[in-house]
């Protein structure tokens, strides 16, 4: 622990809200033995209002996050969606198994 106090309080730092536009995913997962989801593929409703598949994704990386107090899993992605190719963010809401797509 530092001067102050500092350092204290850093295990469970608030990620703030989610900024980007939002889309709500059916996603197919694996999980681990440790219980830690892997997104395999996924489905989304478009702006047109098609549903899309994705099914081709790169996991740059996962981050576990508290976004509004809420434990949650971050991964940054990359994958082709709709010919072009795209980097977003799968969040995993582990309390109520949700996930969303934030671009």
């Amino acid at each position: 622990m530092g001067k102050f106090g500092i350092g204290t309080n850093v295990k469970d730092i608030d990620s703030g809200a989610i900024r980007g536009k939002l889309y709500h995913i059916a996603c197919k997962a694996w999980f681990t033995s440790t219980c830690t989801p892997i997104p395999l593929s996924f489905k989304f409703e478009g702006e047109d209002g098609i549903i899309q598949t994705v099914s081709s994704l790169n996991i740059k990386y996962t981050e576990d996050k508290n976004y509004s107090g809420i434990p949650s899993k971050e991964y940054e992605c990359e994958a082709i969606i709709g010919g072009i190719l795209c980097r977003f963010k799968l969040v995993f809401y582990m309390e109520a198994c949700k996930w969303i797509m934030v671009i």
